[in-house]
C-alpha cells in the first residue's frame, strides 16, 4: 500500500472511531509503527488528525448533523444505560433542566412516576413526553424550533435561561475530549448549551462512548465547567483515565 492510500486509511479510521492507535493501525495496515508515525506526523501538518500520545484524533469534523430521527435509533442500548444512571442524579425537590437530544429524550423517558420536580426544556419532543408526568411541572424555553433537532434557540431560549437558576442539568454533546471539552456543530445549539452550564448548580453531560474524542465546531463547555459525564461501558479505560486526568467525573454506565 503506498503512502497516500495509508493516509486515507488511517482518516478514515479516525473519523470511524474517534481515536486510532499506532500499534492498532501497524497491524492493520501490515506496516511498522515507526511508518505510522511518519504518517500521523505528515497527515497532521496536513491538518487531516491531531496526534496524542500513542495515537491521533480527527479534526474537527463539519460534516451535516444527522436529524433527530436519524439518531433515535442509534446506540440505544447504551443510551438507556445513561438515562438509568442519570436518574440517580436527580434532586429529591427542586429544578431539572433536560436539553433537546435523544439521549436526555431517554432520560425523560425514565423519570419515574413518584419524582415532583419542575423541569425545564428546549426541546418539543422531551416536553411532549413529560406534560402528562403527574408529578412535574414542565417549564418550555422559548425560540426559534431548529427542525434537524427539535430544539429551541435563538436569543429567546438564551435570554430565558440566564433569568434561571437550575439546581441539576442534563446536557448533550456532540463530542468531548481532554483538550478541547464539550463541543457541538451548531452554533446556536452551543450558544444554548453554554447558557445552561451557567444556569446550573450542577451541569451534567450524557453523551454515548461513540462522541469521545469527536470534536466539532463550536466549543459550549471546557472540562471544567461540567461536574459529570455519564457515558457508557464502551468507552475504553485509557480514554476514561485521560479524562480523569483531566479533573473530569466521569461514570459509565
Amino acid at each position: 500500500m503506498y503512502a497516500p492510500q495509508r493516509h486515507e486509511e488511517i482518516v478514515a479510521a479516525a473519523r470511524r472511531a474517534g481515536r486510532v492507535e499506532v500499534n492498532g493501525l501497524a497491524d492493520q495496515l501490515n506496516v511498522t509503527p515507526e511508518t505510522i508515525r511518519r504518517d500521523l506526523a505528515a497527515l497532521e501538518r496536513l491538518g487531516k488528525i491531531r496526534r496524542v500520545h500513542g495515537g491521533a484524533l480527527p479534526m474537527a469534523q463539519t460534516e451535516p448533523e444527522p436529524s433527530l430521527l436519524d439518531r433515535l435509533g442509534l446506540h440505544s442500548d447504551a443510551k438507556e444505560r445513561i438515562a438509568a444512571r442519570a436518574i440517580l442524579e436527580l434532586p429529591p425537590q427542586g429544578t431539572v433542566l433536560l436539553d433537546s437530544g435523544t439521549t436526555t429524550l431517554a432520560i425523560a423517558r425514565a423519570m419515574p412516576p413518584e419524582v415532583e420536580l419542575e423541569v425545564v426544556t428546549n426541546s418539543v419532543a422531551i416536553a411532549a413526553v413529560l406534560t402528562d408526568h403527574p408529578g412535574l411541572a414542565v417549564h418550555m424555553v422559548g425560540g426559534a424550533i431548529r427542525q434537524r433537532t427539535g430544539a429551541c434557540v435563538g436569543h429567546w431560549a438564551t435570554d430565558a435561561l440566564e433569568r434561571l437558576c437550575i439546581d441539576v442539568a442534563f446536557i448533550g454533546a456532540n463530542g468531548f475530549s481532554p483538550s478541547r471539552g464539550m463541543t457541538t456543530p451548531d452554533e446556536a445549539e452551543a450558544a444554548v448549551k453554554q447558557a445552561m452550564v451557567a444556569s446550573s448548580r450542577r451541569p451534567i453531560v450524557v453523551a454515548d462512548s461513540s462522541k469521545a474524542y469527536q470534536e466539532r465546531l463550536h466549543r459550549f463547555a471546557t472540562i471544567d465547567d461540567i461536574a459529570l459525564l455519564i457515558t457508557d461501558d464502551e468507552l475504553d479505560d485509557e480514554a476514561a483515565a485521560e479524562l480523569a486526568a483531566a479533573s473530569m467525573e466521569v461514570v459509565r454506565a
